[in-house]
């Protein structure tokens, strides 16, 4: 890179040595001179970004904004790099130890919450506001982002579940209307079955970690697990009586990941409701249009902390290490990542809800015309969710994977009646509370 200080050495060389008439020596130091006022003319700085598993499929996408980025800011250089998710974070903490991070790297809230915890990320309240921070981000993607009272990203996606519900089997059971809490789901749930001989929901309760939490419910408190207390028994014994009464889907019902199941049970007729992101409901379009065609939507009742289900958002965060003279500009790039245009743009590619009021208001996301299919009416929905779809999960424990197996272990044995809720919820508890305390586990 040529430095201002030596195209002026070359230039007095060459007026001294009378190669250049005085005039010309004049105007090319007075232009010299004003480029030099206004910082390095010939400087680019270089934004290198890190996404997490957005190759092949995005990279016309990120090839055209990375090409009109570098158009409108000659002096900024991008170089985008995508990652496999299972490696981006060791990747990274690599790059921040060594002192060559990444400007912006996408992120999930637990991992940021846990690299800002450690130190590893930049907080970003003043460039939110900074002039020309124009992003009207929705309050739950910010609250996602706020740890011990600090911002620490840009918001960029995220999603929502809604209910999709087979029309013919709900009318049999004599429901029109859209549960307004679990509590009324859960009785809808056992109706269905009553009614038709189907069971009605099919929740996820190998993650009845975020089940307890969208219904506020600690799992955690001041370091000790107190996921057996009345309420938390009272909810069990909720689900245990919907289980009993064949309201719920027993297929995979306790497993991590339950979804296959359910989706194959709703294209088949086999299940009142199913709980899902928008996406899913393109796959009934495609794999059962009858199904789809007696499809409807519901919004899914937020429960009394007023969070919705199913946040799980990603975001643009600046890691620690970035020079503090380049992080003005890096900050204005990841909020034309995350604007509403590009937020927009990115959401329909990909089928997942953008995080700023002004894209989730486009009519995209709120048009709904008459005989509108069930794949639009999930987005409308969906959009007016948005505000308070939060990421629910549990923070700074160490092999939590295996405690949760723990959790869903002593959840299965009271909700099927193989132990009685209490007994198994108080083992469960003081497991957690001796693994919390003592050595971590293999």
């Amino acid at each position: 890179m040529i430095k201002m200080r030596d195209c002026l050495k070359i230039l007095g060389s060459m007026c001294n040595a009378s190669i250049l008439m005085p005039k010309l020596c004049l105007i090319l130091g007075i232009l010299l001179l004003s480029f030099g006022l206004h910082g390095n003319a010939f400087a680019v700085q270089k934004i290198e970004f890190w996404t997490m598993s957005l190759k092949p499929k995005f990279i016309p996408y990120f090839q055209e904004l990375v090409k009109n980025y570098e158009a409108q800011h000659p002096g900024i250089k991008l170089e985008w790099v995508d990652f496999p998710w299972d490696i981006l974070q060791l990747k990274l903490i690599t790059a921040i130890a060594a002192g060559t991070p990444p400007a912006l790297v996408n992120l999930s809230v637990p991992w940021a919450e846990e690299m800002a915890r450690d130190g590893l990320l930049e907080p970003v309240d003043a460039l939110l506001a900074a002039p020309g921070a124009t992003n009207d981000y929705t309050d739950a993607a910010l609250a996602d982002l706020r740890f011990n009272g600090k911002f620490y990203g840009f918001p960029h996606y995220s999603n929502v579940n809604v209910i999709a519900y087979n029309r013919k089997i709900l009318a049999a059971a004599g429901i029109f209307q859209a549960p307004r809490s679990m509590d009324e789901l859960l009785t809808q749930a056992v109706m269905i079955s009553l009614k038709t001989g189907k069971p009605g929901y099919a929740p996820a309760l190998g993650k009845i970690d975020g089940f307890f939490m969208q219904q506020g419910l600690d799992l955690m408190r001041d370091g000790k697990a107190v996921f057996n207390s009345p309420a938390h028994v009272t909810l069990v014994k909720k689900l245990a009586a919907t289980y009993k009464a064949g309201g719920f889907l027993k297929d995979k019902l306790f497993a991590e990941d339950n979804f296959p199941a359910v989706v194959d049970a709703y294209l088949g007729g086999r299940l009142g409701v199913m709980v899902s992101a928008p996406t899913a409901i393109k796959r009934i379009q495609t794999d059962a249009p009858e199904i789809y065609a007696q499809t409807g939507i519901f919004p899914v009742p937020p429960g009394p902390t007023g969070i919705n289900d199913g946040g799980w958002m990603f975001h643009f965060a600046i890691p620690k290490g970035v020079k503090k003279k380049d992080i003005p500009e890096v900050a204005a790039f990841a909020r034309y990542l995350t604007s509403d245009t590009n937020q927009l743009a990115f959401s329909r590619m990909a089928g997942v809800m953008p995080t700023t009021r002004q894209a989730l208001a486009n009519p995209y996301f709120k048009k709904i015309l008459p005989n509108t299919g069930a794949s639009e009416q999930a987005l409308a929905v969906a959009a007016n969710s948005m505000n308070s779809a939060r990421s629910l999960y549990v923070s700074g424990i160490d092999d939590y994977d295996e405690l949760r197996r723990f959790l869903v272990k002593a959840v299965e044995a009271g909700v099927t009646g193989r132990r009685d809720i209490q007994e198994a919820l108080d083992e469960a508890v003081a497991i957690w509370n001796r693994k919390l305390q003592g050595p971590k586990l293999p």
